[in-house]
């Protein structure tokens, strides 16, 4: 939302001019139209961090379905696509060679793809599609782990800063060495200007604390803690706790699992505790439930001992069916707040996140290919960064998500929703019926922008909240624009 030129519009001009400067360079123009391409695309969401963070099982519980991680070969440097299509299938993309079409096995809860006869290193991208609903409206990408080399770079996050329009970073504890991973997305001026592109996922938040149940609590706690830490967020715009492993089990939970569930919830808790000190107790032990050690290892690979433990503790204090067991599941992994967050951060700003995508792909290129004429046309990124007050937005929204601003929760939650929190729509914002009219929406944006300068002007506040109030303000001021641009 911003007065005159949107963003998207603004950079959909650049990427012209800069193919117009290009236009003897063919390299050049062949890069600057895959950008305009990109932005009728669906969204990018790479999901990305080191080694045995949990990604292949993250994209699986947002999808709710069993599709990653492709196996069959050392996949050190694939990056497996995941969009919609009509039916499944899979394509391989090697260096050299034309794409060939991949077999597919499809099971009960998804697929799974084999790579048999593919050698490490060879094979570059796999593209999947799966009709879901998921993937209407997003791209999700299954990277290699993170990392750097022994020069210091960040390959694997290089290339995800330029495939993908945003990221969900998973991390154990935002530790260190995972930031200065991050960090390698602010070496550029498009970078510094707009780090709005990136959701910090704790992840395989099971495991914390030992894996007591009071564990997720734990988790939580440490998210918001990260949250005001002002390095995360300089490279991030929100913070969730969330357990792939937990939420994924809840998604694709049979009857079939809740009967053997129901029955191990039955055993006196201190009886059953004793054989869920690990898994070779769990697996091998003398259980008080006759169950065969092929349906032992399917509950302990799709749960862990930690969701066995809080299932049957679940089912002990009321969910009675599997609808119950695998809603509270689903929600106490996490995965409905990192969904939200999705939907309201990355998906619903999705124009905004594309529009930064190309804009960084512009700036790399002039930056790489400098000639007479690119210093116009890096001045003219600056320009649209520094006028983006969509990226102010995002921004704003982060920051209303802790408390360091002062706002009470009544203004955080009023000020949350004008810049676009319950949704990017006039009436979503101005917090009105769908259909409302233009006179009434005109009213309530009028008022909103009243207030809110009034806010904006007061010596008394501290600065944090005068700037936070002057976003709101010029969002308002665009609503009101918007509105008189359709009146005429």
């Amino acid at each position: 939302m911003t007065v005159g030129l949107r963003l998207d519009e603004a950079v959909w001009g650049l990427l012209h001019q800069a193919l117009q400067h290009y236009r003897d360079n063919p390299r050049a123009t062949d890069h600057l139209r895959h950008q305009l391409a990109r932005l009728e695309q669906p969204l990018r969401i790479a999901i990305a961090g080191p080694w045995r963070s949990g990604k292949s099982t993250l994209l699986n519980a947002i999808m709710g379905e069993e599709v990653a991680p492709v196996d069959g070969v050392d996949g050190s440097t694939v990056f497996t696509w995941y969009e919609d299509g009509p039916q499944p299938s899979a394509t391989a993309y090697a260096n050299g060679q034309p794409p060939q079409e991949l077999a597919i096995v499809k099971s009960a809860t998804g697929m799974r793809v084999d790579l048999v006869g593919w050698r490490a290193g060879e094979l570059r991208d796999i593209v999947v599609q799966w009709p879901t609903r998921t993937l209407r409206q997003v791209t999700l990408i299954d990277t290699p782990a993170t990392g750097r080399d022994e020069q210091g770079r960040a390959p694997v996050m290089e290339r995800v800063l330029r495939d993908a329009d945003a990221v969900l970073y998973l991390t154990r504890d935002g530790r260190d060495s995972d930031l200065r991973v991050l960090e390698t997305s602010r070496q550029s001026a498009v970078g510094q200007a707009a780090a709005v592109h990136v959701i910090m996922v704790l992840s395989r938040v099971d495991e914390t604390g030992g894996g007591r149940i009071d564990g997720l609590l734990t988790a939580r706690q440490l998210a918001r803690r990260q949250h005001r830490d002002p390095r995360v967020n300089e490279l991030s715009v929100h913070v969730v706790p969330c357990s792939g492993l937990l939420g994924l089990a809840g998604r694709i939970l049979s009857e079939s699992d809740y009967a053997v569930l129901a029955a191990l919830a039955r055993v006196p808790r201190p009886e059953l505790e004793t054989h869920l000190l690990s898994a070779d107790r769990f697996l091998r032990g003398d259980l008080p439930v006759r169950l065969d050690t092929g349906v032992r290892a399917g509950l302990l690979d799709r749960l862990g001992l930690f969701g066995i433990r809080l299932a049957t503790t679940l089912i002990r204090t009321g969910c009675d069916s599997r609808a119950k067991l695998s809603a509270e599941l689903i929600r106490r992994s996490g995965l409905t707040e990192l969904r939200e967050s999705m939907a309201r951060l990355l998906v619903d700003r999705r124009d905004t996140l594309k529009a930064r995508s190309a804009l960084a792909a512009v700036e790399a290129l002039l930056r790489a290919e400098p000639g007479r004429g690119t210093e116009d046309l890096l001045g003219r990124v600056e320009q649209i960064l520094v006028g983006a007050h969509e990226f102010r937005e995002l921004r704003l929204l982060a920051a209303l998500r802790t408390t360091r601003l002062g706002f009470d929760a009544e203004l955080a939650a009023e000020a949350a929703r004008l810049v676009g929190g319950d949704g990017v729509g006039l009436a979503a914002r101005l917090g009105v019926e769908h259909d409302a009219t233009v006179h009434r929406l005109w009213d309530v944006a009028s008022e909103a922008q009243w207030r809110w300068r009034n806010r904006a002007e007061d010596p008394l506040l501290r600065l944090a909240q005068r700037r936070g109030a002057q976003v709101v303000v010029r969002s308002c001021e665009g609503m009101l624009a918007e509105l008189a641009e359709g009146g005429r």
